[in-house]
């Protein structure tokens, strides 16, 4: 049992080493990211997790006039918003981390 575990730990070792010497080597290659492209990636990662956090605010606040319940929509849509943008921002993240 331990073996097949050390096995596939190893293989993501050399996942992980391959990966870093493919980010070198096209660091080499590339150099540093210019500034608008990291300014533009803090942008889109705002809107990704902004976006949904103030449709969650506005339905909530639909339904919570329509029913008549207090804030009860609004605080729940309000923390799916804000879950649904921090895993697309995640998701980013990691697309251009991948890269």
């Amino acid at each position: 049992m331990t073996g097949s575990r050390d096995d596939r730990e190893q293989r993501e070792m050399h996942r992980a080493v391959r990966l870093r010497e493919r980010r070198e080597e096209r660091w080499k290659q590339e150099g540093e990211r210019p500034i608008w492209q990291n300014l533009s990636m803090i942008n889109v990662l705002g809107w990704l997790i902004v976006t949904p956090i103030l449709i969650g605010v506005l339905l909530g606040r639909w339904l919570d006039r329509t029913f008549d319940s207090g804030i009860f929509f609004t605080g729940a849509l309000i923390f799916l918003g804000a879950s649904i943008g921090s895993y697309l921002a995640w998701q980013r993240v990691r697309k251009e981390s991948d890269r």
